[in-house]
């Protein structure tokens, strides 16, 4: 079996950063961080996450997130699945951010996306049916 274990992301601060994603997952912590050299350049780095999951800042990011609306090379969201997108939400909110977009109209599942600090397109998707057939349906 495989699984995502963590993603390795180049911000450009940390603690701004972190903000966005300890109000949507309130449940995670700093794990480690530290300070590492990036061919030549100084900057710190920190896992968020639990025991199995995380996700990796590294600071001092130069530049402009891709264009969401075109078709450059690069990232173009990632997900995380919620059982209470509606909790999710409200932490945000609280914190300061707005919902970007919402998602498809699914029977099946509600879902949305956020720009976090940094341009990167987060979605979260609360699935409304376990069944899969049911989970994966793409409606028009």
């Amino acid at each position: 079996m495989l699984h995502l274990e963590h993603l390795n992301l180049v911000v450009r601060d940390i603690p701004e950063t972190l903000k966005f994603y300890q109000a949507a997952f309130p449940h995670w912590q700093v794990r480690g961080g530290g300070e590492s050299d990036w061919y030549g350049k100084k900057r710190n780095w920190v896992h968020f996450g639990d025991d199995y999951q995380y996700l990796t800042f590294n600071d001092r990011g130069e530049g402009e997130n891709r264009d969401l609306t075109g078709v450059q090379l690069g990232l173009g969201h990632f997900a995380f699945v919620t059982s209470d997108i509606d909790g999710v939400v409200s932490r945000l909110a609280e914190a300061g951010f707005a919902i970007d977009k919402p998602g498809a109209n699914a029977q099946h599942r509600d879902n949305l996306y956020y720009i976090d600090p940094n341009g990167y397109e987060v979605e979260f998707v609360q699935y409304r049916s376990d069944k899969p057939e049911e989970r994966n349906l793409y409606e028009d």
